[in-house]
């Protein structure tokens, strides 16, 4: 076999080196390609988790929220039980203080 003349072979080694340089290039690209959507990924990822605390919040303030309405409705009744005994006892009052001075008399 023959051996190749420098100037082929110089030739040969910048095509292979070319080749080369090219095939590392686009590796490089694909690499920073995967690296961006290993980040987006993980980006996503971190939205849904912070999502999903977000809503666990807000279903506890949502039922904290029902509690505190069903506590003021209990206290609004309390409150209508004890207007209307103290309405009675105004009604009642002008019958008392005429005994009364009727008694004292």
């Amino acid at each position: 076999m023959a051996a190749g003349t420098p100037d082929s072979q110089a030739r040969f080694g910048q095509s292979v080196k070319g080749l080369l340089t090219e095939k590392v290039n686009t590796c490089g690209t694909d690499v920073i390609a995967l690296t961006k959507q290993v980040l987006k990924g993980s980006r996503s990822s971190e939205l849904l988790g912070q999502a999903a605390r977000n809503m666990v919040l807000q279903e506890d303030a949502i039922l904290h929220s029902e509690d505190s309405l069903r506590k003021m409705a209990i206290i609004t009744t309390h409150l209508q039980y004890q207007q209307e005994a103290i309405q009675k006892n105004v009604e009642q009052s002008p019958d008392l203080q005429d005994q009364l001075s009727h008694l004292l008399k």
